[in-house]
């Protein structure tokens, strides 16, 4: 038997799944970062290391291949010997204001990389603090872990670099992003699934892993969770429900609208069109543990409209479907009344009915610009598991949702391994 392993680097912490040859799930472990909000390379790194740690030992012995994917956009400067010499800016980190408009003088059209959480203004951020003279590479966040793995830095995937403006039409760095200043820090990018190398003989050793281990590029984590959906034609959204809201659709022609905060991922033939929220499952942790969102849950009727008009964000600014940095939160006013339990059950339907109809606005505005009538919605992450969001979903959005197979990231990622994936070997030799 040979085995296969996915690790998803998420929002609040990481998780790897191991399938055999057959794509069938034989382990799965998890690890939460200590503070999600203010992660680090550490944070990642010690992840990273506990999950290797974790594995059964006849699944690291027989393990073929490795793939990692990352949050979009979270990114970091590094040195020749993968050590951080920056901060992390993660994916909602919107620090990059001034230069964000700086590329828009500089970047034709009206680019998904001008906007402050882009991999691309973050990397003239972060080019333009002290210290970063001791760079050797500008990685995002599933590269660095990569690298750590594979001793080959300097390598992303065409998913991870979208955001950072490489050309996924004609697979290269435009001309006018190899003039920026430091653009040689800018990694050289492949396809997601592509072998780098093989895992470095310490590595293999201190965790009993096969040393022919195989290590391939890996993706983003809301394209690895469409990748386990196992969805391959046009008019089926992926919807996930993670600590963000993400939605993505295939489509056969690339759509771009960054003033809508959309944007298309190559994915084989098609294009993997979508966009993420801020909004999400994060909102009602926020609020209410797993264990107190489901007794609050069964309490209410899916069938029935919140009178609350809520817009459900942890802090100020949204991205898809309005792209507004200052986009303010709207949960008021909270229900109160002597029947704490009635207020917080009205509470939760709110924040419910908002994330439902931001993902019902977020559907719409994909098909106005272009994308495949939504024909019916599958839905991962830990969101999904909730029966009684799912009707809400379904009744806003107007056609059937179904929680999918494998709702997990690290799933795709691990498919990702095989040869059979969504990317043809014409795209991944290049």
């Amino acid at each position: 038997m040979t085995y296969y392993l996915g690790l998803d680097f998420g929002t609040s912490g990481a998780r790897a799944c191991a399938i055999n040859q057959h794509k069938t799930v034989v382990w799965e472990q998890r690890h939460a970062y200590p503070h999600a909000a203010h992660q680090t390379p550490i944070d990642w790194r010690i992840a990273l290391h506990t999950l290797l740690a974790a594995l059964p030992q006849h699944i690291a012995a027989h393990l073929q291949g490795l793939a990692i994917d990352g949050t979009s956009a979270t990114v970091l400067l590094c040195d020749a010997a993968l050590e951080p010499v920056s901060p992390a800016l993660l994916y909602h980190d919107n620090r990059a204001q001034h230069q964000a408009g700086q590329l828009k003088t500089t970047v034709p059209g009206n680019h998904t990389v001008c906007t402050a959480t882009s991999g691309l203004a973050k990397f003239l951020w972060l080019t333009e603090q002290s210290g970063f003279e001791d760079a050797a590479y500008f990685l995002h966040q599933a590269d660095w872990l990569t690298a750590l793995l594979s001793g080959k830095p300097g390598i992303s995937d065409y998913h991870n670099a979208l955001k950072t403006g490489y050309d996924v039409e004609q697979l290269r760095w435009p001309d006018s992003l190899m003039a920026l200043p430091h653009a040689h820090l800018l990694p050289h990018v492949t396809a997601p699934g592509t072998i780098i190398g093989r895992i470095q003989a310490d590595i293999a050793e201190h965790f009993r892993i096969h040393p022919q281990c195989a290590i391939h590029a890996g993706t983003t984590d809301s394209s690895a969770a469409f990748i386990a959906s196992k969805v391959n034609e046009t008019g089926i959204g992926v919807t996930s429900l993670g600590t963000t809201l993400v939605l993505k659709q295939l489509s056969r022609q690339r759509i771009e609208a960054p003033e809508y905060g959309v944007y298309s991922h190559r994915y084989g033939d098609l294009w993997l069109v979508g966009g993420a929220s801020n909004a999400g499952a994060g909102v009602l942790r926020h609020y209410f543990d797993d264990t107190r969102l489901a007794a609050l849950s069964a309490q209410i009727d899916p069938l029935r409209d919140s009178p609350l008009d809520y817009y459900p964000l942890i802090k100020p600014g949204e991205r898809f479907p309005i792209n507004d940095a200052r986009l303010s939160p709207r949960l008021e006013p909270r229900p109160l009344g002597t029947d704490s339990e009635k207020s917080d059950v009205d509470f939760l339907h709110g924040m419910l009915q908002g994330l439902a109809r931001i993902e019902a606005a977020g559907y719409a505005k994909l098909a106005e610009l272009g994308a495949p009538p939504l024909q019916h919605v599958v839905t991962n992450g830990g969101g999904a598991k909730n029966q009684v969001w799912q009707e809400m979903r379904a009744r806003l959005l107007g056609v059937p949702v179904r929680m999918a197979t494998h709702c997990e990231a690290a799933y795709g990622s691990a498919l990702l391994c095989l040869n059979d994936t969504c990317f043809p070997r014409s795209i991944a030799s290049n």
